[in-house]
Protein backbone atom coordinates (compact mmCIF):
# COMPACT_ATOMS: atom_id res chain seq x y z
CA UNK A 1 0.00 0.00 0.00
CA UNK A 2 1.29 3.43 -0.90
CA UNK A 3 1.99 5.72 2.10
CA UNK A 4 -0.59 8.32 1.09
CA UNK A 5 -3.34 5.70 1.12
CA UNK A 6 -2.66 4.64 4.71
CA UNK A 7 -2.42 8.30 5.73
CA UNK A 8 -5.87 8.98 4.26
CA UNK A 9 -7.33 6.05 6.17
CA UNK A 10 -5.92 7.50 9.40
CA UNK A 11 -7.77 10.79 8.75
CA UNK A 12 -11.17 9.04 8.69
CA UNK A 13 -12.26 10.24 5.26
CA UNK A 14 -14.52 7.25 4.65
CA UNK A 15 -14.06 3.65 3.52
CA UNK A 16 -10.79 3.14 1.61
CA UNK A 17 -10.56 0.22 -0.84
CA UNK A 18 -7.14 -0.47 -2.35
CA UNK A 19 -6.41 -1.88 -5.83
CA UNK A 20 -10.15 -1.91 -6.54
CA UNK A 21 -11.04 -3.22 -10.03
CA UNK A 22 -12.93 -0.48 -11.83
CA UNK A 23 -14.69 -3.07 -13.96
CA UNK A 24 -16.93 -3.54 -10.90
CA UNK A 25 -17.96 0.10 -11.01
CA UNK A 26 -18.51 0.91 -14.69
CA UNK A 27 -21.50 0.11 -16.90
CA UNK A 28 -19.11 -1.13 -19.63
CA UNK A 29 -17.77 -3.68 -17.08
CA UNK A 30 -14.27 -2.65 -18.20
CA UNK A 31 -11.32 -1.18 -16.30
CA UNK A 32 -8.20 -2.06 -14.34
CA UNK A 33 -7.60 -1.34 -10.64
CA UNK A 34 -7.64 2.07 -8.98
CA UNK A 35 -4.90 2.69 -6.42
CA UNK A 36 -7.65 3.64 -3.98
CA UNK A 37 -11.43 3.91 -4.14
CA UNK A 38 -12.61 6.13 -1.29
CA UNK A 39 -16.23 6.46 -0.15
CA UNK A 40 -16.89 9.54 2.04
CA UNK A 41 -20.16 9.47 3.95
CA UNK A 42 -20.80 13.19 4.49
CA UNK A 43 -19.76 16.64 3.29
CA UNK A 44 -17.17 17.10 6.02
CA UNK A 45 -15.36 13.91 5.04
CA UNK A 46 -15.52 14.85 1.36
CA UNK A 47 -14.04 18.29 2.03
CA UNK A 48 -11.28 16.84 4.19
CA UNK A 49 -10.51 14.14 1.62
CA UNK A 50 -10.25 16.52 -1.33
CA UNK A 51 -8.19 19.00 0.69
CA UNK A 52 -5.71 16.27 1.71
CA UNK A 53 -5.43 14.97 -1.85
CA UNK A 54 -4.84 18.52 -3.09
CA UNK A 55 -2.15 19.23 -0.49
CA UNK A 56 -0.35 15.96 -1.25
CA UNK A 57 -0.76 16.47 -5.00
CA UNK A 58 -2.46 13.11 -5.41
CA UNK A 59 -4.54 12.95 -8.62
CA UNK A 60 -8.22 12.20 -8.05
CA UNK A 61 -11.46 11.80 -9.92
CA UNK A 62 -15.10 11.46 -8.97
CA UNK A 63 -17.12 8.37 -9.86
CA UNK A 64 -20.90 8.23 -10.13
CA UNK A 65 -22.74 5.24 -11.58
CA UNK A 66 -19.82 4.53 -13.92
CA UNK A 67 -21.80 5.31 -17.07
CA UNK A 68 -20.25 7.39 -19.85
CA UNK A 69 -16.82 6.24 -18.66
CA UNK A 70 -14.03 4.09 -20.12
CA UNK A 71 -11.28 3.12 -17.67
CA UNK A 72 -8.00 1.91 -19.14
CA UNK A 73 -6.87 -1.68 -18.68
CA UNK A 74 -3.97 -0.57 -16.46
CA UNK A 75 -6.39 1.21 -14.16
CA UNK A 76 -6.21 4.56 -12.38
CA UNK A 77 -3.24 5.95 -10.51
CA UNK A 78 -4.34 8.05 -7.59
CA UNK A 79 -7.72 8.25 -5.89
CA UNK A 80 -11.25 7.59 -7.12
CA UNK A 81 -13.97 9.17 -4.99
CA UNK A 82 -17.44 7.63 -4.86
CA UNK A 83 -20.07 9.43 -2.78
CA UNK A 84 -21.58 7.38 0.03
CA UNK A 85 -25.23 6.58 0.72
CA UNK A 86 -25.90 9.82 2.63
CA UNK A 87 -25.46 11.72 -0.64
CA UNK A 88 -28.49 9.90 -2.09
CA UNK A 89 -31.59 11.91 -1.20
CA UNK A 90 -34.32 14.08 -2.69
CA UNK A 91 -36.29 16.75 -0.82
CA UNK A 92 -39.25 18.43 -2.56
CA UNK A 93 -40.30 21.95 -1.61
CA UNK A 94 -43.13 23.14 -3.79
CA UNK A 95 -41.83 23.25 -7.36
CA UNK A 96 -38.22 22.84 -6.26
CA UNK A 97 -36.33 19.66 -5.51
CA UNK A 98 -32.96 19.39 -3.81
CA UNK A 99 -31.11 16.17 -4.57
CA UNK A 100 -27.82 14.73 -3.35
CA UNK A 101 -24.94 14.36 -5.77
CA UNK A 102 -25.08 10.58 -5.51
CA UNK A 103 -28.81 10.35 -6.25
CA UNK A 104 -29.83 8.38 -9.32
CA UNK A 105 -30.93 10.86 -11.99
CA UNK A 106 -33.46 8.32 -13.28
CA UNK A 107 -34.96 7.85 -9.80
CA UNK A 108 -35.18 11.61 -9.33
CA UNK A 109 -37.14 12.00 -12.56
CA UNK A 110 -39.56 9.28 -11.48
CA UNK A 111 -40.10 10.87 -8.05
CA UNK A 112 -40.71 14.28 -9.63
CA UNK A 113 -43.25 12.80 -12.04
CA UNK A 114 -45.17 11.13 -9.23
CA UNK A 115 -45.46 14.51 -7.53
CA UNK A 116 -46.88 16.05 -10.69
CA UNK A 117 -43.78 18.09 -11.48
CA UNK A 118 -42.62 18.35 -15.07
CA UNK A 119 -39.19 19.20 -16.46
CA UNK A 120 -37.15 16.11 -15.61
CA UNK A 121 -38.80 13.66 -17.99
CA UNK A 122 -35.69 13.76 -20.19
CA UNK A 123 -33.66 12.34 -17.28
CA UNK A 124 -35.65 9.12 -17.15
CA UNK A 125 -33.15 7.41 -19.46
CA UNK A 126 -29.87 8.89 -18.22
CA UNK A 127 -28.19 6.18 -16.09
CA UNK A 128 -25.99 8.38 -13.94
CA UNK A 129 -26.07 10.45 -10.77
CA UNK A 130 -27.26 13.99 -10.17
CA UNK A 131 -23.64 15.05 -9.68
CA UNK A 132 -22.55 13.55 -12.97
CA UNK A 133 -25.54 15.05 -14.77
CA UNK A 134 -24.71 18.54 -13.50
CA UNK A 135 -21.01 18.08 -14.32
CA UNK A 136 -21.69 17.34 -17.99
CA UNK A 137 -25.01 19.14 -18.45
CA UNK A 138 -26.60 15.82 -19.32
CA UNK A 139 -29.51 15.87 -21.70
CA UNK A 140 -31.86 13.93 -23.95
CA UNK A 141 -35.06 14.39 -25.95
CA UNK A 142 -34.39 18.07 -26.60
CA UNK A 143 -33.76 19.11 -23.01
CA UNK A 144 -30.88 19.15 -20.56
CA UNK A 145 -29.87 20.01 -17.01
CA UNK A 146 -29.43 23.72 -17.74
CA UNK A 147 -33.18 24.05 -18.50
CA UNK A 148 -34.20 23.14 -14.92
CA UNK A 149 -31.05 23.93 -12.91
CA UNK A 150 -31.15 26.48 -10.09
CA UNK A 151 -28.00 25.93 -8.01
CA UNK A 152 -25.45 23.37 -6.86
CA UNK A 153 -23.24 22.87 -3.82
CA UNK A 154 -19.72 22.02 -4.93
CA UNK A 155 -16.52 21.10 -3.11
CA UNK A 156 -13.67 22.71 -5.04
CA UNK A 157 -10.24 21.07 -5.32
CA UNK A 158 -8.91 23.04 -2.32
CA UNK A 159 -11.72 21.67 -0.14
CA UNK A 160 -13.78 24.88 -0.17
CA UNK A 161 -17.56 24.41 -0.24
CA UNK A 162 -19.30 26.85 -2.59
CA UNK A 163 -22.77 27.34 -4.04
CA UNK A 164 -22.97 28.01 -7.78
CA UNK A 165 -25.92 29.33 -9.75
CA UNK A 166 -26.66 28.73 -13.40
CA UNK A 167 -24.48 31.58 -14.63
CA UNK A 168 -21.43 30.37 -12.70
CA UNK A 169 -21.89 26.86 -14.05
CA UNK A 170 -21.38 28.20 -17.60
CA UNK A 171 -23.39 25.37 -19.12
CA UNK A 172 -22.85 24.45 -22.75
CA UNK A 173 -23.58 21.30 -24.76
CA UNK A 174 -22.43 18.45 -22.47
CA UNK A 175 -20.18 20.88 -20.65
CA UNK A 176 -19.90 23.00 -17.50
CA UNK A 177 -17.20 25.04 -15.78
CA UNK A 178 -16.25 21.88 -13.85
CA UNK A 179 -14.50 20.68 -16.99
CA UNK A 180 -11.86 23.36 -16.42
CA UNK A 181 -11.97 23.70 -12.61
CA UNK A 182 -11.96 20.58 -10.48
CA UNK A 183 -14.82 20.05 -8.09
CA UNK A 184 -17.28 17.53 -6.68
CA UNK A 185 -21.03 18.18 -6.82
CA UNK A 186 -22.45 17.57 -3.35
CA UNK A 187 -26.03 18.29 -4.36
CA UNK A 188 -28.19 20.38 -6.66
CA UNK A 189 -31.50 22.24 -6.68
CA UNK A 190 -33.79 22.00 -9.70
CA UNK A 191 -36.78 24.23 -10.41
CA UNK A 192 -39.66 22.40 -12.07
CA UNK A 193 -43.18 23.23 -13.22
CA UNK A 194 -46.53 21.85 -12.17
CA UNK A 195 -47.86 19.33 -14.63
CA UNK A 196 -50.35 16.54 -15.12
CA UNK A 197 -49.08 13.32 -13.50
CA UNK A 198 -50.77 11.17 -16.14
CA UNK A 199 -49.22 13.14 -19.00
CA UNK A 200 -45.81 13.02 -17.35
CA UNK A 201 -46.12 9.27 -16.81
CA UNK A 202 -47.16 8.77 -20.43
CA UNK A 203 -44.18 10.79 -21.73
CA UNK A 204 -41.75 8.83 -19.58
CA UNK A 205 -43.28 5.53 -20.65
CA UNK A 206 -42.92 6.54 -24.30
CA UNK A 207 -39.25 7.45 -23.75
CA UNK A 208 -38.69 4.11 -22.00
CA UNK A 209 -40.32 2.16 -24.84
CA UNK A 210 -38.26 4.04 -27.39
CA UNK A 211 -35.03 3.25 -25.52
CA UNK A 212 -36.01 -0.40 -25.22
CA UNK A 213 -36.55 -0.61 -28.97
CA UNK A 214 -33.55 1.43 -30.10
CA UNK A 215 -30.76 0.81 -27.57
CA UNK A 216 -28.86 -2.38 -26.62
CA UNK A 217 -29.77 -2.08 -22.95
CA UNK A 218 -29.34 -5.82 -22.32
CA UNK A 219 -25.58 -5.63 -22.89
CA UNK A 220 -22.82 -3.76 -20.99
CA UNK A 221 -22.33 -0.38 -22.64
CA UNK A 222 -21.78 3.28 -21.78
CA UNK A 223 -24.51 5.05 -23.73
CA UNK A 224 -23.70 7.20 -26.74
CA UNK A 225 -19.99 7.01 -27.54
CA UNK A 226 -19.78 10.17 -29.69
CA UNK A 227 -21.43 13.56 -29.50
CA UNK A 228 -23.84 14.46 -32.25
CA UNK A 229 -22.11 16.85 -34.69
CA UNK A 230 -23.97 20.09 -35.48
CA UNK A 231 -27.00 19.41 -37.64
CA UNK A 232 -26.50 15.66 -37.77
CA UNK A 233 -26.43 12.47 -35.72
CA UNK A 234 -23.36 10.38 -34.97
CA UNK A 235 -25.43 7.18 -35.23
CA UNK A 236 -26.59 8.10 -38.74
CA UNK A 237 -23.05 8.75 -39.91
CA UNK A 238 -21.75 5.49 -38.42
CA UNK A 239 -24.61 3.42 -39.79
CA UNK A 240 -24.39 4.98 -43.25
CA UNK A 241 -20.70 4.05 -43.32
CA UNK A 242 -21.70 0.40 -42.91
CA UNK A 243 -19.99 0.05 -39.54
CA UNK A 244 -22.79 -1.60 -37.56
CA UNK A 245 -21.58 -4.95 -36.25
CA UNK A 246 -17.88 -4.14 -36.67
CA UNK A 247 -15.94 -5.88 -33.93
CA UNK A 248 -12.52 -5.59 -32.30
CA UNK A 249 -11.84 -8.27 -29.72
CA UNK A 250 -14.80 -8.28 -27.36
CA UNK A 251 -16.02 -4.80 -28.35
CA UNK A 252 -18.69 -4.43 -31.03
CA UNK A 253 -20.60 -1.58 -32.65
CA UNK A 254 -24.17 -2.41 -31.72
CA UNK A 255 -26.47 -3.67 -34.43
CA UNK A 256 -29.31 -1.95 -32.58
CA UNK A 257 -27.82 1.55 -32.27
CA UNK A 258 -24.70 2.52 -34.22
CA UNK A 259 -23.50 5.05 -31.62
CA UNK A 260 -23.28 2.36 -28.94
CA UNK A 261 -20.28 0.07 -28.45
CA UNK A 262 -21.15 -3.03 -26.44
CA UNK A 263 -19.02 -5.39 -24.39
CA UNK A 264 -19.84 -8.84 -25.77
CA UNK A 265 -18.19 -10.54 -22.81
CA UNK A 266 -14.44 -10.04 -22.52
CA UNK A 267 -13.85 -6.61 -24.07
CA UNK A 268 -10.83 -4.62 -22.96
CA UNK A 269 -10.44 -0.86 -22.93
CA UNK A 270 -7.95 -1.20 -25.78
CA UNK A 271 -10.58 -3.06 -27.82
CA UNK A 272 -13.00 -0.16 -27.32
CA UNK A 273 -10.40 2.51 -28.06
CA UNK A 274 -9.28 0.73 -31.23
CA UNK A 275 -12.88 0.53 -32.38
CA UNK A 276 -13.50 4.19 -31.52
CA UNK A 277 -10.45 5.24 -33.55
CA UNK A 278 -11.62 3.13 -36.47
CA UNK A 279 -15.02 4.85 -36.36
CA UNK A 280 -13.51 8.33 -36.19
CA UNK A 281 -11.07 7.68 -39.03
CA UNK A 282 -13.74 6.11 -41.23
CA UNK A 283 -16.23 8.95 -40.73
CA UNK A 284 -13.53 11.60 -41.24
CA UNK A 285 -12.40 9.98 -44.51
CA UNK A 286 -15.94 9.36 -45.73
CA UNK A 287 -17.73 12.56 -44.81
CA UNK A 288 -15.11 14.98 -43.44
CA UNK A 289 -16.78 15.06 -40.01
CA UNK A 290 -14.58 14.82 -36.93
CA UNK A 291 -16.55 12.90 -34.32
CA UNK A 292 -15.91 13.99 -30.74
CA UNK A 293 -16.13 11.34 -27.99
CA UNK A 294 -18.92 11.79 -25.47
CA UNK A 295 -17.49 9.14 -23.14
CA UNK A 296 -14.64 10.09 -20.81
CA UNK A 297 -11.47 8.01 -21.17
CA UNK A 298 -9.47 7.86 -17.95
CA UNK A 299 -6.59 5.92 -16.46
CA UNK A 300 -3.01 4.93 -17.19
CA UNK A 301 -2.21 4.09 -20.82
Amino acid sequence: MQPWISQLAEHEVGAVLTDEPMSRHTTWKIGGPADALIIPEHKGQLQKLIRLLHLQRIPWMLLGKGSNLLVSDKGIRGAVIKLGASFEFAEFRGREVEAGGGTSFVSLSVMAGKKGLTGLEFASGIPGTVGGAVYMNAGAHGSDVSRVFKSAEIVLENGELVTCGSEEMAFQYRHSFLHRRRGAVVGAVFELEEGNPESIRASMAAFKERRRNTQPLQMPCAGSVFRNPPGDFAARLIESAGLKGTRVGGAEISGVHANFIVNTGQATAEDVLTLMNHIRNTIADRSGVELVPEVFVVGER
